[in-house]
């Protein structure tokens, strides 16, 4: 325990030391998704199941304690998303959260969400929730910024769907993660990638969640930005998140409603 408060006490010496602090800018990262989806009953009678991993860009805005999550314009027109099966069905994945938009407010701990769902636009309240996290003393270069590493155990709720006959039905898992973290204290904003917001004395460079299931890694830092985009969504009705839950579910038993039938079944995770 004492060596492990003498590295993280040099670490933090080293940092001060070091250029003027950064306290407004834009991170790029990459993240990178391992999926897996199985098809049964598709043309031909070929049943079949394939791991994927999809790559997606996001943006964080940070500046006046406050921080903007969204994804980063597409540079090409195909992204990935769409793959023909072996029988010769063409399948399109969306991958839900690329659209929304998470404002977060550090001096408030308040948090604003814009989430797209079918169509229709949810805007969500709610306050910022850190995890428990552990100093490893372990450190290491990203970016040319010196950053520790930190992990946390996040328990939460994943939803599993399956769509079968033309019938979808939704299953909630409960799932532990395993959370490891790299973050700076040279950029003193506790924002981060995705959710991760007010976790870390630091910005958060590069995560890994559920053993590589899900990675985020920052590939470029500026420090300009526009100060004028870091703000809350907006929307005329505004829902807390176990609102939003309701209407999700609402929304979802009446697309099962309206589903004309099939033969096809889709299971994702």
């Amino acid at each position: 325990m004492k060596k492990l408060m003498t590295i993280t006490a040099a670490f933090l010496l080293t940092v001060s030391l070091s250029s003027a602090q950064k306290s407004q800018g834009k991170i790029v990262y990459e993240r990178t998704s391992q999926m897996r989806f199985s098809f049964s009953g598709m043309a031909g009678g070929m049943d079949q199941e394939m791991p994927r991993t999809r790559t997606d860009k996001f943006e964080l805005l940070f500046g006046n304690n406050q921080s903007l999550w969204k994804q980063a314009e597409k540079e090409g027109v195909d992204d990935g998303s769409s793959f023909t099966s072996s029988g010769g069905a063409q399948i399109r994945m969306v991958v839900a959260g690329n659209d929304d938009v998470l404002y977060n407010n550090f001096d408030t701990k308040k948090k604003v969400e814009k989430r797209e769902l079918f169509d229709k636009t949810f805007i969500i309240d709610d306050s910022i929730t850190s995890l428990k996290w552990k100093m490893t003393g372990e450190t290491k270069t990203i970016l040319d910024m010196p950053c520790m590493k930190a992990t946390a155990i996040r328990i939460s709720v994943r939803s599993q769907v399956n769509m079968d006959n033309g019938q979808m039905s939704r299953t909630e898992v409960q799932d532990t993660s395993t959370i490891v973290a790299w973050f700076s204290s040279s950029i003193p904003v506790s924002a981060g990638p995705a959710e991760f917001q007010g976790q870390l004395p630091g910005l958060i460079l590069e995560m890994d969640i559920k053993d590589g299931t899900q990675t985020f890694k920052a590939v470029s830092y500026s420090e300009k930005v526009d100060l004028a985009e870091i703000k809350e969504p907006k929307g005329k009705k505004r829902y807390t998140d176990e609102e939003y839950k309701k209407e999700r579910e609402k929304m979802l038993e009446e697309m099962n409603r309206n589903n004309q039938g099939g033969n096809r079944i889709m299971r994702m995770n």
